[in-house]
């Protein structure tokens, strides 16, 4: 497809410059206004038809549930006036014998199982009980004067009393339905039915439905939420909260009113309100929004409440929104795009024109400079090779390099055997010439006893080198020893340095089971007992402190010495391989190195301490098998 040139040829550019400034500068804008506006009207118009659609479907769903309130209200309307029939209860009022007592009540307890009720009681014109069915029970309302009640006081005048409130007796919330009972066209008492309506609350809750009733006081008697349950939602005076509370009606419950932070009234019985998070009705991260629909119940002042979550209308919306402040930013940039597009294949017809003149002039400047590149590529052909030599000669010398790391890392393990192997063979030199004179003065058990030892101290040395090699390949370290077995393994093979020195050592931990293997662990107090004593060697009175404690699951050993100490030099390379401060052959500086690795190994540790009164603290915390330790050594 050819393309007219003259059609997308590109503008002068003085007269180019002000019309792409001015876009760059209100176009970006222009465009994010749009889009925030596009979503909002996009946002109400969808929780507007949504709102619409919610409002029919909660005008069903509450016309069904406000029937099945006044249908469970209804049923129990007869109860109290078929007591006008039975003859036994006008005898009662007339004559209250306890005989005629006894008989009502048994009557009244069958009928309250039949009908399910709460309780049924008789009062008379006084508003005293004298027959209940609950008078087996602890807290029977028999005998008690409920003259005060709303029920009874309508009911004495022959009008029906409908009442809801809490028992003055034991507490307990219920609908009571009083008729007066009548004989001769004069009423001798009253019939009262108690009905507990919390299983309409059970099934809102199983039916997920948010829901309540309020009564002529606008209070909430039954609801889905308990939370909810005796709040007000109309504004109560000073003068209505007290009349209340004489009345006992709600007997002392607090009467708080349920104040949403925003209604709007959507039409005649519709509002929507909004909870915040953090009230005892709610507790999520946002406000919550309903749509409150309510009609009022036939036969009672009684107002039924239907609540309809609109998070997820809200959320729907925002998505909605969202969506269309998408889609405009995608139509936005098509059309941006496009004309981009359109400017570059203007600029680059523009362009070829000039591109064809530059590749006259290039192709003339091609045969100029031939020559040169043949000469250039004679010269980088010889740089090539004296390249390819020199990398041959790097690659030579590398090989050498890898060898002597090699050859060095075989001369560390190399000593650090012959480190590890040195105290048993000095123990092995000093048992082995006892034995001999102990032979040789015919003491045979203590010469088999020394040569015993000899066999332990070859069978250690033979543990030491797998261990070294063990450690080497930094297998597993796991394994559990005992602390004071392997303080006397360490002192044992010090004992002739020990005895020449005439150390006094204080012992002062217990004899507890630690993660590391039993060797590696007396390598350890070894290296740190023999440096100690190295140490001291220009004390006139040595003293070696061995002191353990527990912490975090862990035991710490502090081997504490009151030698000269390390100057502040030699503590920053105290744990380098290679480094020590013993002079000549005394030391290879492996010790320190060795034993911090063998603890670290096993998820302990190996620090050093330098106590202001002089001398060394070496502290090896390793962790415990148990955490109850043994017995003190």
């Amino acid at each position: 497809m050819k393309c007219d040139p003259n059609l997308y040829r590109a503008a002068p550019p003085s007269l180019a410059v002000k019309p792409r400034l001015i876009r760059h500068l209100f176009l970006p804008p222009l465009v994010i206004i749009l889009m925030i506006g596009l979503g909002y009207a996009g946002f109400w118009t969808s929780e507007h038809f949504g709102i619409r659609s919610l409002s029919e479907n909660g005008q069903r769903q509450l016309e069904l549930n406000a029937r099945a309130v006044e249908s469970e209200i209804s049923k129990y309307t007869y109860l109290p006036s078929l007591l006008e029939l039975e003859t036994s209860v006008s005898q009662l009022l007339a004559d209250p014998t306890p005989e005629h007592r006894r008989t009502v009540n048994d009557y009244l307890e069958g009928l309250n199982r039949r009908s399910r009720s709460r309780a049924i009681y008789v009062m008379d014109t006084t508003g005293r009980v004298m027959a209940t069915s609950n008078w087996r029970d602890v807290d029977s309302y028999l005998g008690e004067d409920l003259s005060f009640r709303a029920y009874f006081q309508k009911a004495i005048r022959g009008e029906p009393g409908r009442f809801y409130g809490i028992g003055s007796t034991n507490g307990e919330p219920g609908y009571y339905l009083a008729h007066g009972l009548e004989e001769h066209g004069k009423i001798i008492g009253v019939a009262v039915v108690k009905v507990r309506m919390e299983a309409m609350e059970e099934r809102w809750q199983r039916a997920r439905l948010e829901a309540f009733v309020s009564d002529e006081n606008g209070i909430i008697i039954l609801s889905s939420d308990p939370a909810r349950r005796l709040k007000s939602v109309i504004p109560l005076t000073d003068e209505i909260k007290e009349r209340l509370a004489r009345s006992l009606q709600y007997y002392w419950f607090p009467l708080n009113e349920l104040q949403p932070l925003a209604r709007e009234t959507l039409s005649e019985g519709v509002e929507k309100l909004t909870f915040p998070a953090n009230s005892e009705v709610q507790s999520d991260a946002d406000n919550i929004s309903y749509l409150a629909q309510t009609r009022q119940l036939s036969d009672t002042p009684w107002n039924f409440t239907l609540l309809t979550p609109l998070q997820d209308l809200r959320r729907e919306a925002i998505n909605q929104g969202i969506l269309v402040a998408v889609a405009f930013a995608l139509v936005a940039f098509l059309l941006i795009a496009w004309n981009e597009r359109r400017k570059v294949i203007a600029t680059r017809l523009a362009a070829r024109e000039a591109l064809q003149e530059a590749n006259n002039q290039l192709e003339r400047r091609i045969t100029e400079r031939t020559t040169d590149l043949r000469a250039s590529n004679e010269r980088l052909k010889s740089q090539i090779r004296e390249r390819r030599q020199a990398e041959e000669t790097l690659r030579r010398a590398q090989d050498e390099l890898v060898q002597a790391g090699k050859l060095a890392a075989i001369g560390q393990m190399s000593t650090s055997i012959a480190h590890e192997l040195n105290q048993p063979l000095a123990a092995m030199r000093t048992l082995s010439g006892n034995t001999v004179r102990f032979l040789e003065r015919g003491q045979l058990d203590v010469a088999s006893t020394n040569l015993k030892t000899i066999n332990e101290l070859i069978d250690r040395m033979g543990r030491i080198t797998a261990s070294l090699r063990s450690f080497a390949r930094r297998g597993d370290n796991q394994g559990q020893a005992s602390l004071g077995k392997a303080v006397e393994a360490a002192l044992q093979l010090l004992g002739a340095r020990l005895e020449s020195s005439a150390l006094n050592i204080h012992r002062q931990f217990i004899d507890v089971q630690v993660q590391i293997d039993q060797t590696r662990l007396e390598q350890i107090l070894v290296n740190l007992i023999g440096n100690a004593l190295d140490a001291m060697q220009a004390q006139p009175q040595p003293e070696l402190w061995l002191e353990g404690e527990e912490f975090n699951a862990k035991y710490r050993l502090r081997v504490r010495d009151n030698g000269h100490g390390i100057d502040a030099e030699a503590r920053k390379h105290l744990f380098e391989p290679f480094f020590t401060t013993k002079p000549g052959e005394q030391g290879l500086g492996l010790g320190l190195t060795l034993s911090a690795s063998l603890a670290a190994a096993t998820g302990g540790h190996l620090g050093v301490e330098h106590p202001a009164s002089g001398g060394t603290t070496f502290v090896l915390s390793l962790p415990l098998v148990s955490p109850t330790p043994a017995e003190p050594i």
